[in-house]
């Protein structure tokens, strides 16, 4: 699916403007005169950026930023001024903007800046993407296989998670051969990591053995 540039701005012939500029440079561009009709119409499913304007009639261009962390976390946006108001571009980055521009910004300096917040939004989606396969894959462990996976975890040896579990230390071989299986894991340490990025441990916590 091609990425979509959001130009959402009130002054009429900026966003023309940049919205024929973005076309003639082969990207996909929805313009919109206000946050609110942005909001009412752009799909969190599709890819892409927001050209976002810092001051506007109706919802600010900081509201929409909220609104948009809430909605679609992973689509980047880059402010627009005309103003170069320094206390909001800060306030703005500080909320997550990937970037913010004067409108008088070259050619150069705003694809640049449209091409860091695309690249960003593929690693963050690739991120996510992959975070919620892990947790499918633990979410797919049987009851016993999952108590096998909590204590390995957690640094437990075949023996000890046998008496913990009241059960052979030969049938937790099995178990955790299927763990790692399904999984689809070749280490412990792999294991580990993915157990860490859903939260099952902390991310500081050390590998263990076993």
């Amino acid at each position: 699916m091609k990425p979509v540039i959001h130009i959402v701005d009130d002054d009429t012939s900026y966003r023309m403007a940049t919205a024929r500029l973005l076309s003639a440079h082969g990207l996909k561009v929805e313009a919109y005169e206000s946050g609110d009709q942005f909001l009412a119409r752009f799909s969190a499913r599709e890819p892409g950026c927001v050209l976002l304007d810092l001051q506007m009639p109706g919802q600010s261009g900081l509201q929409i930023q909220r609104r948009l962390c809430e909605l679609a976390p992973h689509l980047p946006v880059v402010f627009l001024t005309g103003e170069g108001d320094i206390k909001a571009s800060v306030e703005a980055m500080k909320a997550g903007a990937k970037d913010f521009l004067e409108k008088t910004s070259s050619t150069a300096a705003l694809m640049e800046a449209i091409d860091c917040a695309l690249i960003q939004y593929e690693r963050q989606r690739a991120g996510h993407d992959r975070l919620q396969a892990q947790r499918a894959l633990v979410a797919g462990l049987s009851p016993r296989e999952a108590e096998v996976f909590q204590l390995l975890i957690r640094g437990r040896l075949n023996k000890q998670i046998a008496y913990a579990l009241g059960i052979s230390e030969r049938t937790v071989k099995v178990h955790r051969h299927q763990v790692m299986e399904k999984l689809a894991v070749r280490s412990l340490a792999e294991a580990v990591s993915i157990a860490a990025n859903v939260g099952l441990i902390g991310k500081d916590t050390a590998s263990p053995v076993g």
